[in-house]
């Protein structure tokens, strides 16, 4: 078994049912048994003094590979503790809550993949496990061989319970603390997309909330609804749908293990990607003027100039969510004020959740505001008001054909860089640490449209965006980028033609 091809970002990642599966009970019991060693050695433990706590989402997969990941861990003598069904923001939560307090916990689940799919989440004390760590555990369970019997004891610890719990502080303790239900009078739609995020309307409706015309929010591991998924434009369609059905104020959305948001306003209006993140960086720039919001490189200029006008700074960074809240972790350690760390994708990491990447934390963030909005007779939507949003967008998803995919593409980014500094309408952004992004000047409109190449985080394709505030705009740039491109022997140009 090669594990190594198990690695997707910080996670582990692989079809889990049917004859190809390669996420197997075996596979996940070695997980189990490598990651409670890692994790001894880094804590300068014994096994036997360790509790590693587990939770899965809804996936059908998910209870097989749970057990087999607790025989792993028990394997080596430590303690495994079941959760049961939880969320990934939860997992790590529970490390830092007294009278659960794991020495570190695994979530299992694939997020908003197909329902066949499975992986592993690995959080330590400092958080979810980085690339480099990964592959020090991938390494133990390839030298690992069989894992033996039982020397530890799995008992069983619900902790959403606990989560859930936490939830509702956050709403009591920041819209009226003396008051028990404060949300009366606030109509909420919660989408869980039949995951395991559906007890967020529970949440809400303990505190006083409406929640009719709540939907899919059954855990079912075949996701038969819609994909758990804030980007999907299905998904986001019936949560519009929804909200609109019964008049609501808002409608919320999770991915499958509810790392991942979105909202929807009274309008059926989808505020995710580039919206959510103004969103939420208007309301942490009200408080903290002057700050630096973290983001992924595929952000608009509109974003760039939104944040800009409330006051903040915009530090645009590489793909993946790791990426960008490693990046913010630094940025404080060095002293910058960097409250927020953001993907377009919905992942978002708040300093004062310890930068944890937790899609409930962010919506329940944003109910707050809208409460407090509402009480003043105001929709949340009306932060959004001065966001440019682009005329015309695309992204492109470009297939690299050579063997070794990941060097060739980074030759082909080089390459590409030379290009653009040897010509005068080619505008390299200032901001560029990912891959190639390029401004141009459109009907005397100054960086009116742009592009970005670069690589992906996972697969041998290089993902293009672009964005234009003129209409017609987009042909010119993408058509700029075929001219510099086209006599490339690595990449497949065929959508890159489509498109024009």
């Amino acid at each position: 078994m090669d594990f190594k091809k198990l690695k997707s970002g910080s996670d582990v990642r692989g079809v889990a049912i049917g004859e190809n599966a390669t996420l197997t009970v075996d596979v996940a019991r070695i997980l189990g048994a490598a990651f409670t060693t890692f994790m001894a050695a880094s804590l300068n433990k014994k096994p036997e003094e360790m509790t590693v706590a587990l939770g899965r989402d809804s996936r059908l997969s998910g209870p097989d590979l749970l057990k087999a990941t607790a025989e792993g861990i028990v394997s080596t003598g430590a303690t495994a503790a079941d959760y049961g069904m939880c969320t990934t923001p939860a997992m790590y939560m529970a490390i830092m809550t007294e009278g659960f307090q794991p020495d570190a916990s695994i979530m299992i689940t694939a997020s908003h993949h197909p329902w066949n799919l499975n992986g592993l989440k690995f959080f330590t004390p400092e958080g979810g496990l980085g690339f480099h760590e990964l592959d020090e555990v991938l390494a133990i369970a390839a030298e690992m061989g069989e894992v033996g019997p039982a020397k530890g004891q799995i008992i069983t610890t619900p902790f959403l319970p606990t989560y859930k719990k936490h939830l509702q502080n956050l709403i009591i303790g920041g819209i009226q603390p003396e008051v028990q239900k404060p949300l009366l009078g606030l109509h909420v739609v919660v989408d869980a997309g039949n995951g395991a995020g559906g007890f967020y309307a529970d949440v809400l409706e303990e505190l006083g909330a409406w929640v009719e015309g709540s939907q899919f929010l059954e855990p079912d591991g075949h996701f038969p609804n819609h994909i758990p998924n804030p980007e999907n434009k299905d998904a986001m369609a019936s949560i519009s749908s929804a909200v609109l059905k019964v008049g609501a104020d808002l409608g919320v959305i999770f991915d499958a293990d509810c790392d991942r948001a979105a909202i929807v306003d009274n309008t059926g209006k989808e505020i995710n990607r580039n919206r959510l993140i103004a969103m939420i960086s208007a309301i942490l720039l009200e408080e903290m003027p002057g700050a630096t919001i973290v983001t992924d490189s595929v952000t608009s200029s509109g974003l760039a100039d939104f944040i800009k006008e409330w006051g903040g700074e915009h530090y645009r960074y590489k793909r993946g969510y790791r990426n960008v809240i490693d990046e913010a972790v630094r940025l404080n350690e060095a002293g910058v004020n960097c409250p927020l760390a953001i993907e377009t994708s919905g992942h978002a990491a708040l300093r004062s959740n310890h930068f944890l990447d937790d899609g409930m934390y962010l919506v329940t963030v944003l109910l707050i505001k809208a409460m407090q909005m509402k009480q003043q007779g105001e929709n949340l939507s009306k932060l959004l008001d001065g966001l440019k949003e682009p005329v015309e967008s695309a992204e492109i998803r470009l297939n690299v054909v050579a063997e070794d995919f990941a060097n060739a593409a980074r030759q082909e980014i080089e390459r590409l860089m030379e290009y653009a500094t040897e010509q005068e309408d080619w505008h390299i952004a200032p901001d560029n640490r990912e891959g190639v992004r390029i401004s141009f000047d459109i009907d005397n409109q100054l960086n009116a449209a742009w592009f970005l190449l670069r690589l992906s985080v996972h697969d041998p394709v290089m993902p293009l965006n672009a964005e234009s505030d003129v209409e017609g705009g987009l042909k010119v740039v993408l058509g700029k980028l075929y001219q510099a491109i086209a006599d490339t022997d690595v990449v497949d140009l065929t959508p890159l033609k489509n498109a024009l």
